[in-house]
């Protein structure tokens, strides 16, 4: 079997993944991501589909059918495309959908793609509707349909190409067409991890990394990671950093806590903006309910990411609501924040005429 390449964007090759990578901190830590599909910690149900799927295109000689992988960001979508193209030892190429402005911007990967490879478009549901027609015969046919000349001298021409695998990663599935979400073979949503897995992950990375690490650690930043090993391995690098300044390379309990203290992380994995977002809502909107632009525009912050960074793990976790008025905050916001919660009057029945006197 030859050795797993990866393409660039440009069409460069890396290195060969079977070469042995020099003993340096910043490569160690680009290998932090498992290379095989029995490495994988977490995802268990989507790791037994694709095992099947593997076996059975080895069998039979074939590419793997096109996978579709949706979730939020940081679970290992990206992830398990390497894996996949380390276990079948095939090329890789990488682009996303924002890089793909026209037809001609995907041509090189079709054409330059060797048989059983995989092609993987990060954030496939950016692709303009040009390109997205575009590649629809490549993943049922396996072929372009180039069309040359113009008016009635118009032809199409129809080249053939090699069978290979496209995934698609997408963090707003909502977002892709029909006719493109149904050409995949598989479609696989990725869940938020367990603490469990995520200490699973600290630990197994904290070694990678050459990191002393406590269970008790281990634990505190796995349960402030929101779910996500993306943030988990962020966070276990700061605390390495900073036992490696403040400590003496050692990450226990206390190092771990007060490494996550000075970035401004709560108990609960809730970061300054988190905070900023909650007491915005609950000290100048009394609680909600309100839009997320009035917020926004409160906060002094670009709508797209309170959308995006801000209010997912909130609402995850049950700290905010969304309403048909607006955005409003729980009984755990009030609580996690220390603060009264609001009197909720009753409102006043329209049938009492006293009632309505009073008023």
């Amino acid at each position: 079997m030859r050795e797993p390449i990866i393409r660039n964007g440009d069409g460069r090759k890396d290195e060969p993944a079977g070469e042995p990578a020099p003993a340096r901190d910043d490569v160690v830590e680009e290998h932090l991501r498992p290379r095989r599909l029995s490495e994988v910690i977490g995802q268990g149900a989507v790791a037994r589909r694709l095992a099947i799927t593997l076996e059975a295109a080895r069998k039979r000689g074939e590419p793997l059918p096109h996978i579709l992988f949706d979730g939020p960001p940081g679970l290992g979508k990206t992830t398990f495309a390497t894996v996949l193209h380390n276990e079948l030892g095939v090329e890789l190429s990488i682009t996303s959908g924002a890089a793909l402005d026209k037809k001609m911007d995907v041509m090189p990967f079709l054409t330059n793609a060797a048989e059983r490879s995989i092609l993987f478009i990060d954030e496939i549901h950016r692709l303009p509707r040009a390109v997205e027609e575009f590649i629809y015969p490549v993943m049922e046919d396996f072929r372009v349909d180039v069309v040359l000349g113009e008016g009635m001298a118009a032809r199409t021409l129809n080249l053939p190409l090699k069978k290979f695998t496209i995934i698609g990663a997408t963090t707003r599935s909502g977002m892709l067409s029909s006719p493109l979400r149904e050409r995949f073979g598989l479609h696989e949503h990725l869940e938020f991890y367990d603490p469990e897995e995520l200490i699973r992950i600290v630990t197994i990375n904290a070694a990678k990394i050459r990191a002393t690490i406590d269970p008790e650690a281990a634990w505190e930043l796995a349960t402030r990671s929101r779910g996500t090993p993306r943030i988990a391995n962020a966070r276990l690098r700061w605390a390495r950093d900073y036992s490696l300044a403040r400590a003496d390379g050692a990450i226990t309990r206390a190092v771990a806590r007060d490494a996550l203290e000075m970035q401004e992380i709560d108990s609960e994995g809730l970061d300054k903006q988190d905070r900023r977002y909650l007491e915005t809502l609950i000290r100048v909107f009394s609680g909600g309910p309100t839009g997320v632009e009035a917020l926004a525009a409160t906060m002094n912050v670009a709508v797209d990411t309170l959308r995006d960074e801000v209010e997912p793990y909130l609402l995850r976790r049950e700290y905010v609501v969304r309403t048909p008025r607006g955005r409003q905050a729980t009984r755990a916001a009030y609580q996690h924040l220390r603060l009264p919660e609001p009197i909720i009057r009753p409102e006043p029945d329209p049938n009492d005429p006293q009632g309505r006197l009073f008023d």
